[in-house]
């Protein structure tokens, strides 16, 4: 039986991917396990996908000072001996991660037990998880181009994110019909992450009263973000996190507004959307998503507003703005080259399955 181990946690973005090589796996007659935290969002995003889980001990890798760090590398520690059982357990053909800091234990478990380990890196320059996991990995895929000149050349491949088949079959008509638009204004989306966004959700919110005269909103918030004294707006839903509707709202939406997370990003070039791109602070990140959006608007696909620079104003003038102009966007990506990455990161799976 070829068996494949899947990894990758911490935030939707490090398993989206993974989400979307599942059905082309089992398409092939893969057996699929999952190895993640044990109460990171992955486990909550594989619930419904009927493959089994295993959830090991894992510590977060930080950059800044925190009482934590002085007990966060035992259980790293004990995540690496959970991973080598379950692996020994599992017989796996091969591993394939995605980063985030729960996959450090799993791949370097990979390598000790002498499983063929691939890496996903998203963002132009590699997290520090991913980092840690290159030496023991025997490809490295790439989303950016850019990304190879950080990653051993001759593990380095360039393959593009793998976008979820589903995201492709929306029907704007649904996507209106779940929002309750009963009229043909246009529609704007904003994705604050994951996680959400209080920054992001308070400027919208402040502005909704003079952006509701030309448009529609649908506005993805984040857990625990929702307000109830804006439920029965008229022209304006919001929704904590979206799955199985998310094509359709896609579909609807005529213009995005999102974070510069890799994944997400790489889905709206796939999808040829209008979008605006406001990337997390360096404040609080390591910075990739600023590179990830300065990309996206040297190429001409988006238009970015730096956090710090965030106002109602200027939301509300950069709205208008890519709206009118949403024809240039869409051209520039469609003159792109964007790849599904699914076909290429299968053929390496398959070449290097043992």
């Amino acid at each position: 039986m070829k068996r494949i181990i899947l990894t990758g946690g911490g935030t939707a973005g490090h398993v989206t991917p993974n989400l979307a090589l599942i059905p082309k796996l089992q398409k092939e007659g893969w057996d699929i396990r999952y190895i993640g935290s044990k109460n990171g969002i992955e486990k909550e995003l594989l619930e419904d996908k009927m493959i089994p889980y295993y959830g090991i001990s894992s510590g977060k890798l930080r950059r800044y000072k925190d009482i934590k760090n002085l007990t966060d590398p035992f259980r790293v520690i004990s995540g690496l001996f959970e991973a080598v059982n379950l692996i020994s357990k599992l017989k796996p053909s091969i591993i394939f991660s995605k980063g985030g800091y729960v996959t450090v234990p799993v791949v370097m478990a990979g390598w000790l037990k002498r499983v063929p380990v691939i890496i996903h890196e998203s963002d132009i320059t590699p997290g520090l998880a991913n980092k840690l996991a290159f030496p023991f990995a025997k490809q490295i895929c790439a989303n950016f181009p850019e990304t190879l000149s950080y990653i051993p050349k001759e593990k380095g491949v360039l393959t593009g994110t793998p976008i979820r088949e589903e995201l492709y079959e929306g029907d704007e008509k649904k996507g209106r019909k779940i929002c309750n638009f009963n009229n043909d204004k246009p529609v704007i989306m904003m994705m604050g992450g994951s996680q959400g966004s209080i920054v992001l959700n308070t400027v919208l919110r402040n502005i909704l009263p003079v952006l509701l005269e030309p448009f529609n909103v649908i506005h993805i918030c984040g857990k625990n973000n929702l307000k109830n004294d804006l439920e029965n707006i008229e022209g304006y839903k919001q929704f904590e996190y979206v799955e199985k509707e998310l094509p359709h709202l896609f579909a609807a939406a005529d213009l995005l507004i999102s974070r510069a997370g890799a994944n997400s990003i790489a889905e709206i070039l796939s999808l040829k959307k209008p979008n605006i791109l406001i990337p997390l602070s360096a404040r609080v990140s390591r910075g990739d998503q600023i590179l990830n959006a300065r990309s996206f608007y040297k190429q001409g696909f988006s238009q970015v507003i730096e956090e710090e620079s965030l106002t109602e104003e200027s939301l509300f003038d950069t709205i208008i703005e890519v709206y009118k102009n949403k024809e240039k966007y869409i051209s520039n990506m469609i003159k792109s080259y964007s790849s599904n990455g699914i076909e290429k990161i299968m053929e390496l799976i398959n070449i290097y399955a043992k």
